[in-house]
């Protein structure tokens, strides 16, 4: 080997080690960056004999489509957890303390107490105080339910305006990198950050991934609507400020295909909004029929019916429209507008004890006409009826013939069923999102030890380069100590 071609071999590791140390070198200042993927320098031979760097990065296309789906389903399920968690504290929480079913359970036990002595007035005003706290936990559950829609719409609004932010990003990017790879440029930076949004994208609405030439990308929903294809589709949505039992919230469009709503505790959305439009347009609707159906059942169990048998009236429970509503049939919004009839409140004026004589609907209803201190036959009809089945809409998902006690204890049992099911899904789906996190990582993340261990290596390679130079020099002084 010639001088001339010694230098020439020194120049080139020189040269290669400073190309691996630069990317070692950022290799180790994204160490734990979990959006970054390790980038490994190469050295490699051309076709001319020469050593040339050359830079590759540690993509893994099928772990990165597993990673997104797996996303979308824990960010579908951790959303749906949420959303039924809060109908949940509604009720009071595990033990379910403020809910319409542990208030009915204390009127039935003051209305037996009061059968037991029918002439003790402080009884009759305990059974008036219960009707209270049951119409009170209607009304709140019911605001909490629509509170719930509300919100979950706005959400609905701002992972919309999001997801559109991303996609206009997204194509930004995914131009980038199709441009640079027809071109033989360097698009690592903006292959990361388009894995970035894509994993940000699938939090929102669960995707598939297609690639094409020069790394382009293409997007489809998880049910295989278009999402992103050259250009973002749009994504549009018309938010609802205020929600009561007669609203219904805007569908989701994507390129003109509304968002479907997930089904089950266990969800089959990907994403959030699946999830969000579960919550708001599935689950809390239909929690409220049963909250509707549970105060149609109080109107019926305690309406007043007048001395002829006829002309049947709102009793210890009535609503602004004065009816009994239709047996079977939903009223929707009636949990909200439900009350204790002024006639037998104290505070208002009233008369406590005509629930024992009855004639809260005027002199035609009064069934007690001795003015009897020991008449029961009213108040044992009262808690008669309430272990009675009757007649519920199937509009409510719960047995349609019980009482209204069950009713309402098959309505915690329905959202908590619900919420176990959520629970459990949760847990496995953040399992397996973490477990393809770490395959992911484990792939495509940055080791330090093995950064270190690399770095030595380069070092090493240097030293040699330097030595072979340090050699060449001393050949030369040697050369020219002779010729001088």
């Amino acid at each position: 080997m010639s001088l001339a071609s010694s230098l020439n071999t020194a120049n080139s590791i020189f040269r290669n080690t400073s190309q691996q140390t630069s990317v070692i070198s950022t290799n180790i200042a994204n160490t734990g960056n979990q959006n970054y993927v390790r980038r490994d320098a190469k050295v490699v031979q051309t076709v001319y004999g020469a050593s040339t760097v050359q830079n590759e990065r540690s993509q893994q296309m099928a772990l990165l489509r597993q990673m997104a789906s797996s996303t979308g389903q824990q960010s579908a399920q951790s959303t749906l957890l949420g959303g039924l968690t809060t109908l949940s504290n509604a009720l009071g929480g595990n033990q379910y303390k403020l809910s319409p079913s542990a208030y009915l359970a204390n009127l039935q036990s003051s209305l037996q107490s009061f059968a037991a002595a029918p002439g003790e007035y402080a009884l009759a005003s305990t059974v008036v105080t219960d009707a209270i706290d049951v119409v009170n936990s209607l009304n709140k559950t019911t605001a909490t339910t629509q509170q719930v829609r509300e919100d979950t719409d706005s959400q609905i609004f701002e992972q919309v305006q999001s997801l559109n932010k991303l996609l206009a990003e997204f194509k930004t990017v995914n131009d980038t990198i199709v441009r640079q790879t027809a071109t033989g440029g360097n698009a690592d930076d903006h292959l990361d950050r388009r894995d970035t949004l894509l994993k940000d994208i699938s939090k929102i609405v669960g995707v598939s991934v297609n690639m094409r030439e020069n790394s382009d990308m293409v997007l489809y929903t998880y049910d295989g609507t278009t999402l992103f294809e050259t250009d973002p589709r749009e994504v549009s949505f018309v938010r609802t400020y205020t929600y009561d039992s007669t609203v219904s919230g805007n569908a989701v469009y994507i390129d003109g295909t509304p968002v479907r709503a997930g089904v089950g505790g266990n969800t089959d959305g990907q994403g959030s909004l699946a999830s969000l439009v579960q919550v708001r347009d599935v689950i809390a609707p239909t929690f409220q029929t049963q909250l509707d159906e549970i105060a149609r059942g109080l109107v019926e169990t305690f309406q007043e019916v007048d001395a002829g048998g006829g002309g049947e009236l709102p009793g210890l429970f009535t609503w602004p429209a004065g009816t009994v509503p239709p047996t079977g049939t939903v009223q929707p919004g009636l949990a909200a507008l439900i009350r204790v009839n002024p006639a037998v409140r104290s505070d208002a004026g009233g008369d406590p004890m005509l629930i024992r004589d009855g004639g809260i609907n005027g002199a035609g209803y009064v069934k007690n006409t001795d003015n009897s201190s020991g008449f029961t036959d009213l108040i044992n009809k009262y808690v008669d009826g309430l272990a009675a089945n009757r007649s519920f809409s199937s509009d409510a998902d719960l047995k349609t013939d019980a009482s209204v006690l069950s009713f309402a204890s098959n309505s915690i049992g329905w959202l908590e069923e619900l919420r176990s099911n959520a629970t459990t899904a949760n847990e496995n789906k953040q399992a397996l999102y973490e477990r393809t996190f770490q395959t992911y990582s484990s792939k495509t993340a940055v080791s330090l030890d093995e950064e270190l261990s690399l770095l030595l290596d380069v070092e090493q390679s240097y030293k040699a380069a330097a030595k072979l130079v340090t050699t060449v020099d001393e050949m030369l002084k040697a050369v020219l100590q002779m010729v001088g």
